[in-house]
């Protein structure tokens, strides 16, 4: 059910990006008198299709396979590769016969549009839910720090006082792009000492193979254990892919149940080492694999001792109540909010060019790319609208770019070729961008088979 209610989302957002993407292109077409023979949601190759009508002189329909859509524009060599048509003479209401000014502005249409539509999300969104952010002055316990961010000299309870010589206001600004893309300078208060700590550039390649707080997240105190992990006759069994591909299957194990540690129990000390902060047990934990240990904890104003063996994951199976930092919540009028998600569209376009150039440059591992099965484990497994909007406003953007790109068969390769053509004045053959088309559509296909494999690879821990 979860892996339906993922899979639904992803399926709506993209499927409304891919219509309103090739929106752009059918009215900019439709604007300059193109005549557009075809609208279809996802692709229907070889013939195939879900769903199909005609009204007027366009077929509208649905195809089988979910990588995108399509317009078909008469007289344009793209995927369709209809080089019959290509082979009578032009008609005046054939893209081919149309000035290369207007050709470009068809092939911008849908770019646009996605911008357009990120624009407009991140605005609504600002306008309805306004900003929350984590207030960087009243973490007063300052920063707990993970294996990357112990790796460049940050240590737990540092705080974080500006980056670049800017005061830090917003916590969640030490963890965004203008960090983990751009290597910034971290001023930093240890104890009366003020450090200089600079982040690499490369940094991003090691924080997206694990989670941000493997880098640095608030320090949260240990309050008490607010649920412990019990057996469940029905989860856990062999799965049927378990089952289906004979892997070896192991049951959970649950050392805080066994030990008899329950809900309300306050743990003050692991093996006798005094317990304050999260990050002081998880690290004690973690350090003890399939070790025992003695945990201390506080039960009625009573203390009680309990023994036990951690798992070989580095856990125990409770899930604590830690404090929570202080946080401050900014509205913002209607007109107010147009520029400020506006900034945010932008900075998810800057961001996807910045990672794309780290990943020709070697400093971002090619592996980051996401297929749309790591893009449905995003959207998750249970229904935000706040999420649903800002990832939807986020893929809208990453679109937009990824359209852009020089690649031949996306809108880029099209706008290479047009440019070319007005600079140098006449056409490019009609050979040379149907061979191009066909090297797009292999580097496009080998770059989804790639990312498809990313996501299956991770999925099975890899």
């Amino acid at each position: 059910m979860n892996g339906l209610i993922m899979a639904g989302q992803l399926l709506l957002g993209l499927s409304l990006l891919v219509i309103l993407h090739e929106l752009g292109h059918f009215l900019a077409a439709r604007a300059f008198g193109i005549k557009v023979e075809k609208f279809y949601l996802f692709f229907d190759a070889w013939g195939f299709k879900l769903f199909s009508f005609k009204k007027g002189d366009v077929e509208y329909g649905i195809g089988w396979l979910p990588l995108g859509g399509y317009v078909k524009i008469a007289g344009m060599i793209d995927e369709s590769m209809d080089t019959e048509q290509m082979a009578l003479p032009a008609q005046p209401w054939e893209f081919r016969s149309k000035p290369a000014w207007q050709r470009l502005i068809v092939m911008l249409g849908g770019i646009i549009v996605n911008v357009i539509v990120g624009i407009f999300i991140f605005w609504m969104l600002t306008f309805n839910v306004g900003q929350n952010y984590t207030v960087n002055g009243k973490l007063n316990d300052g920063i707990s720090v993970g294996t990357i961010g112990k790796e460049i000299g940050l240590q737990n309870g540092d705080k974080i006082l500006a980056i670049n010589g800017n005061k830090l206001i917003k916590f969640e600004d030490a963890i965004s792009s203008k960090v983990l893309f751009d290597g910034a300078q971290l001023t930093i208060l240890r104890g009366s000492k003020t450090l200089y700590i600079s982040v690499p550039d490369t940094i991003l390649n090691k924080i997206s193979k694990n989670d941000k707080e493997n880098f640095i997240s608030p320090r949260y105190r240990m309050q008490s254990v607010d649920k412990v992990s019990a057996p469940d006759e029905k989860a856990d069994q062999p799965s049927f892919f378990d089952k289906l591909f004979k892997r070896k299957f192991e049951k959970p194990v649950y050392p805080a149940y066994a030990a008899g540690i329950k809900p309300g129990d306050s743990i003050l000390s692991v093996n006798g080492k005094a317990i304050t902060f999260f990050d002081q047990f998880k690290e004690e934990v973690s350090q003890n694999k399939s070790k025992p240990v003695s945990i201390k904890a506080l039960r009625k104003g009573k203390e009680m001792i309990f023994d036990l063996k951690v798992s070989k994951e580095g856990t125990i199976g409770i899930i604590p109540n830690l404090s929570s930092p202080e946080t401050a919540h900014v509205d913002f009028g209607f007109i107010e909010s147009l520029p400020v998600g506006a900034n945010m569209a932008w900075s998810t376009f800057v961001d996807n060019a910045k990672g794309i150039g780290k990943m020709i440059t070697g400093k971002l591992s090619a592996r980051n790319i996401s297929s749309p099965i790591g893009i449905a484990k995003v959207y998750g497994s249970t229904f935000d609208w706040v999420k649903f909007w800002t990832l939807t406003g986020l893929i809208s953007m990453a679109l937009a770019f990824m359209n852009l790109l020089p690649i031949p068969g996306l809108d880029g390769g099209h706008v290479v070729f047009l440019l070319i053509e007005m600079v140098q004045r006449k056409p490019v053959s009609e050979k040379v961008l149907e061979r191009a088309q066909i090297v797009g559509f292999v580097i496009l296909i080998c770059l989804m088979v790639f990312a498809f494999g990313n996501d299956i690879l991770k999925s099975f821990g890899k």
